[in-house]
């Protein structure tokens, strides 16, 4: 252990994101290759002796309990746990986290040492995953909330392999089998089935971990939401969304020294004649069994919506991914003039 072929997929794997500062102790971690890899897992972050690392991914994180703070991580898979290796700016962003993190490091601060937080979640505390709509992120679900992410992979393949190879180490432990299913009658089965409103699809694992997939129905709720903003067309019969896709938006700053820009998680939604940026809640939505109250905030508010009529044109970096798009529109005050002159001069 480990196979060449294993060692050179996640020598592949580990690349950092072009569009995302990290700092430098993930930067050191994304300069290992192959062997020196390996060993690092074991030296700095493996807890028994003889686990295997499995998968290595870089994706965006994000807390339960700190739902506007997103870092950067890498994510690394073994047969005993997944572990998350923080950007160590986390630490310093959020002044509540205090008790979520130990900040016994502050005496490193000044030296050339470099330390991040490692969050770990063993695999046996796992109780479910719930993967978002399009495979855009998963969220993953412990024992209490401060063991349940977010990781906003925003890219289906990087999606689909982390939740493969996940199941893959899951069928691996050894846990006592669940009780023998009792014989339900036909009242109990389809009786208590009253509220009208069809469940996630779920796949139960043989680990007893449930994998929980979006239905149609959230698709279904996702366009009657849009329809509501968008002002005078609600009584649109078909309103099909095109496109979700979890990108960002980038705001520029002029500054006196250099223009520098940050990126804004949005979530945009393209429909046949709206183009809308979204504020989403990734992490709260569905509830927790142990939530006592609803979240502070819808799952999805409304950031922007503009008419595909209104667009002007397109412009296109030349950048390799993830491609920098910008949407240029038309910014008339009276949208329904042009409509306006037109009934009047051509129709009766």
């Amino acid at each position: 252990y480990p196979s060449e072929f294993l060692m050179q997929k996640i020598t592949e794997d580990n690349q950092i994101p072009v569009h995302l500062h990290v700092s430098v102790s993930l930067q050191y971690v994304a300069g290992l290759k192959g062997r020196a890899l390996v060993e690092f897992f074991h030296s700095n972050i493996a807890e028994v002796e003889n686990e295997e690392l499995r998968h290595l991914m870089w994706s965006s994180v994000l807390f339960y309990k700190t739902p506007n703070v997103e870092v950067m991580a890498c994510v690394l898979l073994s047969t005993k746990a997944i572990y998350f290796l923080l950007d160590d700016s986390f630490i310093h962003t959020d002044e509540h986290q205090s008790d979520f993190w130990n900040k016994e490091n502050s005496d490193c601060e000044n030296s050339s040492f470099h330390l991040s937080c490692c969050f770990v979640l063993k695999l046996n505390d796992l109780q479910s995953v719930n993967v978002g709509l399009f495979d855009q992120y998963f969220r993953i679900t412990g024992h209490s909330a401060d063991h349940i992410l977010t990781c906003l992979t925003r890219d289906s393949y990087n999606t689909h392999t982390f939740i493969q190879q996940l199941m893959a180490v899951l069928s691996l432990l050894a846990r006592t089998p669940s009780p023998e299913p009792v014989d339900k009658d036909f009242y109990s089965e389809f009786g208590s089935k009253n509220t009208g409103k069809m469940e996630n699809y779920e796949l139960i694992h043989s680990s007893r971990v449930k994998f929980i997939y979006p239905n149609e129905e959230e698709i279904g709720d996702l366009a009657f939401l849009v329809a509501e903003k968008m002002d005078g067309l609600t009584n649109l019969p078909s309103l099909n969304i095109l496109l979700y896709v979890l990108a960002f938006q980038v705001n520029h700053f002029e500054g006196s020294a250099q223009n520098t820009s940050s990126l804004q998680p949005k979530t945009l939604i393209l429909t046949s004649s709206d183009l809308f940026l979204f504020d989403e809640d990734y992490i709260s939505y569905p509830l927790p069994e142990f939530a006592k109250e609803p979240p502070k905030r819808d799952k999805y508010q409304l950031a922007d919506g503009r008419r595909i009529r209104d667009l002007d044109r397109v412009l296109m970096g030349y950048q390799t991914y993830p491609q920098a798009l910008t949407f240029v529109f038309d910014d008339v005050q009276n949208q329904d003039l042009m409509q306006n002159l037109t009934l009047d001069h051509f129709g009766e």
